[in-house]
């Protein structure tokens, strides 16, 4: 086994020349081949990249996918956000457990099956989901739970869970996968249908600085959810000093409720990469990085094969689209499960084989981004509007949308409706049409723009979706009144406690309070003085974070305080004896009681 490691390890490090940037490709194949990143393969890694052996365990203790200690040859990942909860996720756990022997978080004894539960996978429209391995199922129950747990100890073998296939490119020989895109409407951007290499062709008859002048015009900006000027992204990029400069897509759509990059990737992965290179171009970049979220690497051999198939026609490599002296290229970077790469500095920071810690700012990543050079991220359907705008051009684009958000946006609409899936939709478009569409009834609460957006309730539902009134990256999650909107904020606060990369104070400890002070109101335990408390501390977290997870993360507390006040003022009242309702004199006073050897008389049982 250690001569086994020992060659494995040499020559996984040699096909990636030994380059410590690579450091997450090298940690993935171990993990994938040995079932964990042991403390000898630690030492082996760290010998041959000629890194410090802290840097690798570094990186392994960060990543969700990595471990230290041995794992099942089968990993079982269960998806427990909260539309998963709501649609059964509980129940399936429960069968998983009873069918393998095992609790949640063990592996069976003969080392062979692990069953852990993983945050949103991204097929919140087909849910409970789980993946086995790189398998996605969905549509899970008890009964379906039972059987595949019954099949994978019987064969060993996921793929052969895959069945009934998918619709569109899910079918693919090389995809194979049981998902759905679920497309429950198509816009004239996104899903219309593309010539390949159109929007190329017309921006290599422009310069750069007039593809950028093009962009800028079209008023795109950022789909992620930041909604950052695109123009002026790629404008800053270009005229930073360095040698080399960078393009990244971030597809690491990990905001529980969002998986419409999902129905990108499977779809229209040559848009996007088309969109990828046009801004390699403007930027004067010889480098694209697809950081693909390790949910999604069912998709990875596709993705390369639509790359492989680019190089072919001369739309990647050298001299591309015969413009002389043009040279792009797009390598696949995988994640390893850590939502905080979704933040452009944390992915950045995962590029370059590190964990995915946040980077200070400034300088930003449009000076020194990737390896300390100028570099531009944006997102899967940002690079796709590129290719759309040079095709159709800047006119056409802002024709569509609102006057103050031209476009469209796509939309990842789940929870409780009849038609979950993803719609595209004119920016503009009102709650309440939305909600039609969908097919939603009853509706108490919707969530928009993931648990980093905000709530709202039936009095906002006339209010707009775009970027100056509700914004969002994609996520849309609907509740109906039989729903606990406080249960479901302390939810997404359980998310965000998890996902904290530990950095900085603030998010690391106040999300920590913020969900043990909600719980305890949930519990019936909290007083008026509470909702002060949350308030204030909400605030202070948001202003003092290091990142844009930390100063988003209290939004379910805020906006739940903001939108649903009344919901926590009927948990709330005030104690009459003049004690705190959480807190427990009896229990304080125990220890104490049990060295006097007799009962307080202050506090006694009758009192």
């Amino acid at each position: 086994m250690s001569e086994n490691l020992g060659t494995f390890i040499k020559n996984v490090c040699h096909k990636y020349k030994k380059d410590k940037t690579r450091l997450m490709d090298i940690a993935c194949e171990v993990q994938e081949q040995f079932g964990c990143v042991s403390g000898k393969a630690m030492d082996l890694i760290a010998g041959e990249i000629s890194i410090h052996r802290v840097e690798v365990e570094n990186l392994v203790s960060f990543y969700a996918f990595l471990s230290k200690e041995p794992k099942g040859k089968i990993v079982i990942r269960l998806c427990n956000d909260i539309i998963d909860e709501l649609n059964g996720a509980e129940e399936v756990a429960k069968a998983f457990s009873e069918e393998l022997g095992i609790k949640v978080g063990q592996t069976t004894a003969d080392g062979k099956i692990t069953l852990e539960y993983t945050p949103c996978i991204g097929m919140c429209d087909q849910a409970p989901a789980a993946m086995v391995n790189d398998v996605i199922v969905t549509n899970l129950n008890s009964d379906k739970a039972r059987k595949i747990a019954h099949s994978i100890k019987k064969h060993g073998d996921p793929s052969k869970l895959s069945a009934p296939l998918g619709d569109g490119n899910n079918a693919n020989e090389l995809v194979l996968s049981m998902v759905n895109n679920n497309i429950r409407q198509k816009g004239e951007v996104i899903f219309a249908r593309h010539e390949q290499g159109a929007g190329l062709t017309k921006a290599l008859s422009l310069s750069p600085v007039e593809v950028i002048r093009d962009i800028k015009t079209a008023r795109l900006r950022g789909r992620g959810g930041a909604g950052f000027p695109t123009g002026m992204k790629w404008e800053f990029a270009r005229q930073a000093t360095g040698t080399n400069r960078y393009v990244i897509c971030n597809a690491d759509e990990g905001e529980p409720g969002t998986f419409k990059d999902r129905v990108i990737l499977t779809e229209c992965p040559d848009l996007m990469f088309e969109g990828m290179t046009i801004a390699g171009y403007a930027i004067g970049s010889e480098t694209g990085i697809l950081y693909l979220r390790g949910e999604y690497a069912y998709l990875r051999a596709f993705l390369e094969k639509i790359l492989s198939n680019r190089r072919k026609n001369g739309m990647l490599g050298k001299d591309v689209g015969g413009k002389k002296g043009f040279n792009f290229d797009i390598r696949i970077q995988m994640g390893a499960g850590a939502y905080i790469c979704g933040e452009e500095t944390a992915l950045i920071s995962s590029c370059e084989g590190l964990r995915g810690d946040p980077k200070t700012r400034p300088p930003f990543p449009a000076q020194k981004g990737y390896l300390a050079s100028p570099t531009t991220v944006n997102n899967v359907e940002t690079f796709c509007c590129v290719a759309r705008i040079l095709d159709k051009g800047a006119p056409w684009f802002t024709e569509i949308g609102s006057q103050g958000s031209p476009s469209t946006k796509l939309l990842s609409v789940s929870g409780d409706c009849k038609k979950p899936g993803v719609y595209e939709v004119p920016f503009g478009i009102k709650v309440s049409d939305l909600l039609k569409m969908v097919g939603a009834e009853d509706t108490a609460a919707v969530q928009v723009g993931g648990p980093s957006g905000q709530m709202i309730g039936p009095a906002d539902f006339k209010r707009t979706i775009c970027y100056d009134d509700l914004a969002t990256g994609g996520s849309i999650m609907i509740f109906n009144s039989t729903r606990d909107v406080l249960r479901i904020a302390s939810k997404f606060m359980e998310f965000f406690v998890e996902e904290s990369c530990g950095y900085c104070t603030p998010c690391r400890t106040g999300n920590v309070l913020l969900k043990e002070r909600l719980d305890r109101i949930i519990a019936g335990k909290g007083e008026p003085s509470d909702l002060d408390y949350l308030q204030e501390l909400g605030e202070s977290v948001k202003v003092s974070s290091r990142c844009g997870m930390g100063q988003t993360s209290p939004n379910p507390v805020l906006s739940t305080l903001k939108n649903f006040r009344g919901q926590y003022e009927k948990l709330t009242k005030r104690s009459k004896d003049g004690l705190m309702q959480s807190f427990d004199i009896k229990a304080a006073i125990a220890d104490a009681e049990a060295i006097a050897g007799r009962p307080s008389e202050k506090f006694s049982l009758n009192s």
